[in-house]
C-alpha cells in the first residue's frame, strides 16, 4: 500500500465514523429547495457546447444515494486528486474572458474543478442526480462554485479550496442555488437556514 492510499484509507475510516454525529446537528443535513432559479451564465454557455450533459435525466431520481465507506473513500480521493493536479487560475488569466466553464487539463477556476470532479465521480458509477454544481457566497461576499454530493447522510461539499469534504451546514458559505436533481440543465434556489443570502453574484 502506498503512503497516499494508506492516508486516504485512514482518513476515510475516521471521517466515516464521524458522519452520524455530524448529521445530528440542528441544521438539516440536506439543503432546502425553495423554488426555481436562473442558471449561471457560465453554465448556460457550457450547456450550449455540451448539450448532452444538460438534458433531463431518463430516470426520475429516487432518494439520495446510500453512502458506503467505499463511496466515501472515492469521494475523498477524487476531491484530493483534482485539487492537487489542477492549478487554480481565473478565466481571465486562462482565456482572457470573465467567465467560461470548461473541463480543465492543467489549470482552471472553481467551476472547472467542479466539472472535473463531477465527471470523474460519474465515471465511478455515481448518479448525475446526486452530483450537483452549487453556487455559494464566501464570507467576503465573493461568488464561488462547489460540488454538492447528495447522500442519505446529508449533502456534502467538494471544494477546490480545501481537501476536507464537509457537510454543507459545516462550511462558512451561504448557499444560493444549485442544479436540479432531475434536470442538470435547470437550477433551483436554496434556502440557507443559517444565514440570509443577500445580493447577487455573476453566476
Amino acid at each position: 500500500m502506498t503512503l497516499r492510499k494508506g492516508i486516504s484509507a485512514a482518513i476515510a475510516t475516521v471521517f466515516f465514523t464521524l458522519l452520524a454525529a455530524g448529521s445530528s446537528s440542528a441544521t438539516p443535513a440536506a439543503m432546502e429547495i425553495v423554488g426555481k432559479a436562473n442558471p449561471p451564465i457560465g453554465h448556460y454557455e457550457f450547456c450550449r457546447v455540451y448539450s448532452s450533459e444538460c438534458t433531463p435525466l431518463s430516470v426520475e431520481p429516487s432518494s439520495s444515494m446510500t453512502l458506503t465507506e467505499d463511496k466515501w473513500r472515492t469521494i475523498l480521493d477524487i476531491n484530493y486528486t483534482v485539487n492537487t493536479t489542477i492549478e487554480p487560475l481565473t478565466d481571465q488569466e486562462i482565456y482572457g474572458v470573465e467567465e467560461r466553464w470548461a473541463y480543465p487539463r492543467t489549470v482552471g477556476d472553481c467551476e472547472d474543478f467542479v466539472l472535473l470532479k463531477r465527471k470523474m465521480l460519474m465515471a465511478k458509477g455515481f448518479n448525475a442526480s446526486d452530483l450537483l454544481i452549487t453556487v455559494v457566497l464566501q464570507p467576503n461576499g465573493e461568488g464561488h462554485a462547489v460540488l454538492t454530493v447528495r447522500t442519505d447522510r446529508g449533502d456534502f461539499v467538494l471544494d477546490n479550496m480545501r481537501s476536507q469534504v464537509m457537510l454543507w451546514s459545516e462550511t462558512e458559505y451561504t448557499f444560493l442555488k444549485r442544479q436540479a436533481s432531475d434536470h442538470p440543465g435547470r437550477w433551483v434556489k436554496l434556502q440557507d437556514g443559517r444565514a440570509t443570502a443577500v445580493g447577487s453574484v455573476g453566476y
